[in-house]
């Protein structure tokens, strides 16, 4: 997907993050590539950790020295089907002792943890954390607390019924604990929440938005929501208005934009930034008026959210029914620019790079990308022949959890030189099986981009 590559040097160009031509590719092993499943990639001081699904689709943990091109691997009992939810997630606590999460949708946890720091051979397989509500697991996220601590996050249950909860590890007595005595967000047996990964700003604050959903249809998705919290414990909204637990529909206060069923937006939308005064903004799309699917971008003023629509297309994306979805639209969160923003956008028709918005009118200052990718052409370009391969990208959890991780961000991270995964596979199937023949498994490489001289 040359989507990825052109979002990594049109958002560098824009912010002055980094040099985007200066790079190092560095092979790590032939990866499974017949469907698009996210893997994870983790930095912490000078060791580096790679979770994927090799050749054969098994689970393995690569391991290396920054500055060494030599892996050490580790294989784990576990292998992945066709399902596109089964994304692996990596975790290091504050005794530098690695866990591993993923292989899920609607099963029971899956789980590694490591016995020794920064050790990829001492990862076991440990069957529960608390013992409560893991028997239907999906969506794994670890990410730390204020103090550093291992937080992770899951839903429990099913698209259209389901509830998100936190845990907390205690590296004393090496156990998990719930963060808080119930959900944090729950749809009451009539719903479930789609949130995206909690991240602390530039504020100080941890920032989560999400929709709700009614059944596994993901036409069904309504009402954009937002909360923020110092702790990940106290929840309030975002004119510091204490919530009560769990979060649910009814919860005031928490509705960014009440986009009603078959609105147009989609659960991987609803994207959180900033602008030059730090102020929260929610990029999001949904259908206009004319039933055209745009881009909008919510921002709270003088005590309300104002919606502005930021794009005028003419083009209308209709996604329905249940299973991973192949995307017409995606996008990123805004980011400040030489006085404006930029936010990256792939679409069907209309192109992919970064657009500008106008501050002033919050609307995009064109119709299509204003940049050309400044990546080298070797990094952007399919280089199997197979067809229907695109570009995977995966950014460095170091710098904590991120939501699309197709499209990374590198104005987010602040490490030289910036650490990218980078494999090619097919697309989403809606998580069913495809007949063969299938593409060989593709070089998974690491890509080190260094930043520019200022």
């Amino acid at each position: 997907m040359l989507f990825a590559g052109l979002v990594l040097g049109q958002v560098l160009a824009a912010t002055g993050a980094a040099a985007p031509g200066n790079h190092r590719a560095i092979d790590l092993a032939p990866a499974w590539s017949g469907h698009t499943v996210n893997f994870a990639l983790l930095t912490r001081g000078e060791t580096q950790f790679v979770a994927f699904y090799d050749a054969q689709r098994q689970m393995t943990v690569a391991q290396r020295r920054l500055g060494q091109t030599a892996w050490r691997f580790k294989k784990l009992p576990s292998h992945v089907e066709w399902d596109s939810h089964n994304a692996l997630m990596l975790g290091l606590d504050r005794g530098d002792r690695l866990h591993l999460s993923g292989n899920m949708h609607n099963v029971p946890l899956i789980y590694f943890r490591a016995t020794r720091p920064l050790d990829v051979d001492s990862l076991e397989a440990v069957h529960r954390m608390t013992g409560r509500e893991e028997q239907r697991v999906t969506y794994p996220v670890f990410l730390n607390g204020p103090q550093g601590e291992l937080v992770f996050t899951y839903r429990e249950g099913r698209s259209g019924r389901g509830d998100t909860l936190y845990n907390v590890y205690d590296e004393g007595s090496r156990s998990w604990r719930p963060l808080v005595s119930g959900p944090i967000l729950s749809g009451e047996g009539r719903m479930n929440a789609y949130p995206l990964p909690p991240f602390r700003g530039p504020d100080g604050y941890y920032h989560l938005s999400w929709v709700w959903r009614d059944s596994g249809d993901a036409a069904t998705n309504h009402d954009l929501s937002y909360a923020r919290s110092r702790d990940l414990v106290h929840w309030e909204t975002i004119d510091g208005r204490p919530l009560g637990l769990p979060i649910t529909l009814r919860s005031a206060g928490t509705i960014v934009d009440p986009v009603p069923v078959k609105g147009g937006i989609i659960n991987s939308s609803g994207r959180v930034g900033f602008d030059a005064r730090n102020q929260v903004v929610i990029a999001y799309h949904k259908y206009d008026a004319a039933g055209n699917t745009q881009m909008y971008l919510a921002r709270f003023e003088n005590g309300v959210w104002r919606r502005y629509q930021a794009s005028r297309w003419e083009h209308r994306w209709d996604f329905g029914r249940g299973g991973s979805i192949t995307f017409e639209l995606r996008h990123g969160h805004v980011v400040p620019a030489g006085g404006q923003f930029v936010i990256p956008v792939q679409h069907v028709k209309y192109g992919s790079g970064v657009w500008e918005i106008d501050p002033a009118t919050m609307a995009f200052t064109t119709v299509g990308p204003a940049r050309d990718s400044g990546l080298p052409a070797t990094l952007t370009r399919v280089r199997s022949t197979f067809p229907g391969l695109e570009v995977r990208w995966a950014e460095d959890l170091r710098d904590g959890p991120n939501a699309a991780r197709f499209l990374p961000n590198l104005a987010a991270s602040t490490h030289d030189p910036v650490q990218l995964l980078r494999w090619e596979t097919l697309d989403f199937h809606r998580d069913q099986p495809r007949a063969p023949p299938w593409p060989e498994a593709a070089m998974l490489q690491v890509v080190e981009l260094s930043r520019a001289a200022r």
